[in-house]
């Protein structure tokens, strides 16, 4: 397995380094965007594919999802997935991470906070209108899971506790491991570049048939509505279109135009495109949620403080695992930074199928990019200070 780094990691490690001010500045503009012109947020979350004439498929996020997601299934070489066999134990510690404990210790961090410690915050009484799930018929007025079936302008909503539906935002958040920001840590991490891209495709391929169990799993044990065929269709939609179309475009494009023009050409044209989808995506999600937010500016805060305690148990978790089984710090650093680290724009994507663009998950899903970015340069740096602790 050969050690390298990202295509372009100047590049995108100064993204990185000022994406919550990227972030922030979406937010702003897409509570400006959703205050001055509300009619317009509203037009725009109403342009999606209609199953009987229930919304499955946002079509703004469909399109940014795939330009989010695309350039990271074509950097992929699938062909190194085969070589993992002689790192077995740093890959299975990770999948083990990934798969076991991030999503169960956000599922018990998000409850505590949210649903008990946070509650009166939130609001005892405040509740958030999400979709109905796919498939369901159920008069107005019937209880569905933890909430009501409701008609507002002749569409049924499910109405659901507030404080429930940012839960099953950070459910979505950490049943999704990430498949491309690692990059960039482990190279500032000075770790094996060479194992985070085989997690890269391992998580990529694995996500497939894991993400969609596991996230509705847990969405049923919190009382949360689960629609098996929405995620069916977001697996298919914002995972497996992308990774299809970028595994066959890779091949296509090495044997027509060359390795030499595939990296120093083409890869640098689509980073500036995946930012863009994502930052548009951002600005969407804030416009339409600007309402709940400015009548309640701690929102972001309530949201924020599990994610970010999620995040540091998780690489703690992963970091003293990987002390444990006495890795070494090049592969050590990069098992427990994936393991905390989460794939938001999967999460975003399918929390916007399942609940609806101006859902309280869907906001859930955003805050988390707000917030991870710091905290894992930050984490980056307590790697770097104790790599003398490592054989």
């Amino acid at each position: 397995m050969t050690s390298s780094t990202p295509d372009n990691p100047q590049m995108e490690s100064m993204f990185e380094k000022y994406l919550a001010l990227w972030v922030t500045l979406c937010m702003i503009a897409g509570l400006t965007l959703g205050y001055l012109f509300p009619q317009l947020s509203k037009e725009l979350d109403n342009l999606n594919i209609k199953v009987n004439e229930a919304p499955i498929i946002s079509l703004p996020i469909a399109v940014c999802l795939f330009f989010m997601m695309y350039p990271i299934m074509v950097k992929i070489d699938f062909t190194n997935v085969i070589k993992a066999g002689k790192t077995a134990q740093p890959i299975l510690l990770t999948l083990f991470l990934n798969w076991v404990v991030a999503p169960l210790a956000m599922f018990g961090i998000a409850y505590l906070f949210l649903g008990i410690l946070f509650r009166q915050y939130i609001g005892e009484n405040a509740v958030d209108l999400i979709k109905v799930p796919f498939g369901l018929d159920l008069p107005e007025g019937a209880i569905y899971g933890a909430g009501k079936i409701v008609l507002l302008d002749g569409i049924k909503y499910l109405e659901i506790p507030l404080w429930r539906s940012y839960f099953a935002g950070c459910i979505l958040l950490g049943s999704a491991p990430c498949t491309a920001m690692v990059l960039v840590w482990t190279h500032l991490a000075k770790g094996n570049n060479g194992l985070t891209l085989v997690m890269v495709a391992i998580n990529s391929l694995s996500m497939l048939f894991l993400y969609g169990p596991i996230a509705g799993f847990l969405l049923g044990i919190g009382n949360l509505p689960v629609s098996w065929q929405a995620l069916a269709i977001s697996l298919c939609v914002y995972v497996a279109l992308p990774l299809v179309t970028g595994y066959f475009s890779r091949k296509w494009l090495l044997k027509l135009k060359g390795e030499q023009w595939f990296k120093e050409k083409f890869l640098h044209i689509l980073t500036p495109i995946s930012i863009l989808a994502l930052l548009i995506t951002l600005v969407l999600v804030f416009s339409l949620k600007g309402a709940i937010i400015l009548a309640n500016p701690l929102t972001i805060l309530w949201i924020a403080i599990p994610l970010t305690i999620d995040l540091i148990i998780v690489f703690i978790i992963g970091y003293y695992l990987s002390k444990y089984f006495k890795l070494k710090y090049e592969n050590a650093a990069p098992v427990a930074l994936i393991g905390a680290s989460n794939h938001f724009e999967v999460a975003i994507a399918t929390a916007t199928l399942l609940f609806g663009l101006s859902s309280g998950a869907s906001l859930a899903t955003v805050v988390c990019v707000l917030i991870e970015v710091p905290l894992m340069l930050f984490l980056v740096k307590i790697c770097l200070k104790t790599k003398s602790n490592f054989p």
